[in-house]
């Protein structure tokens, strides 16, 4: 199985997670799911009353640089640990 594929079978393992999952761990996935499928932040940051979508950016912005792959597979990683933890 190929980074690509296996991305895509933890993303969907993902949606999985309890909601017990605590907000940073999911801003971290939302991060690395972002800049593995889109690249480098390509939007302006949201206004400081929109609190929601500034952290989902803020967590985003915090992985600006990493290659796609790279992001790939940190996002597996993080996915299999809090699937572990949950267990």
């Amino acid at each position: 199985m190929g980074l690509k594929e296996e991305f895509e079978e933890h993303a969907e393992k993902a949606k999985t997670l309890p909601e017990s999952t605590s907000n940073e761990s999911k801003l971290i996935l939302y991060g690395l799911y972002k800049q593995a499928t889109v690249g480098d932040v390509n939007t302006s940051r949201p206004g400081m009353f929109n609190m929601r979508d500034r952290a989902k950016w803020d967590a985003w912005k915090a992985v600006e640089g990493k290659s796609k792959e790279e992001a790939m597979g940190d996002y597996i990683t993080k996915v299999k640990q809090l699937l572990e933890a949950a267990a």
